[in-house]
């Protein structure tokens, strides 16, 4: 693969409950363990929130790239939004990630619309890095 574009980030700090902040400084997060983790919540940051934000962006993307393949304009309201879980895995050695991603694209027919949602499936990226360890669950809502 040729690397188009390359960036960096680095946790410091407590991992989870650190902080997170990317080579450049544009980004930089302090880390709050999630009360359901065993942690204190409260206001900041978790990787969940983090993979969440980059895959709904990321995925939106993507359908953007695909509508203009297929020469479909999606409206501006088009929005990607991505749940993400955390849990124990059922062999009990480790955790993974529960992933959703709601896509709504007002204004288009349904199976266009779910036609484009498989495409972006197919192009993005984070999706890609997923499809063999997460069954991501799609859900369209289009009309």
């Amino acid at each position: 693969m040729k690397v188009l574009y390359q960036t960096a980030a680095t946790a410091t700090g407590g991992g989870r409950s650190g902080r997170t902040r990317s080579a450049d400084g544009e980004l930089d997060f302090q880390l709050v363990v999630p009360k359901e983790l065993g942690g204190p919540g409260g206001p900041g940051a978790n990787p969940e929130k983090l993979f969440a934000a980059g895959y709904s962006a990321c995925f939106l993307g993507a359908l953007q790239f695909v509508a203009g393949q297929q020469k479909v304009k999606l409206p501006a309201e088009t929005t990607v939004s991505a749940k993400v879980g955390i849990g124990p895995r059922d062999d009990g050695t480790g955790f993974s990630l529960d992933v959703a991603l709601d896509v709504s694209i007002p204004g288009v027919e349904q199976a266009v619309a779910e036609d484009l949602v498989a495409r972006a499936h197919v192009v993005c990226p984070y999706s890609e890095a997923t499809r063999a360890n997460l069954d991501v669950r799609l859900a369209v809502l289009a009309g």
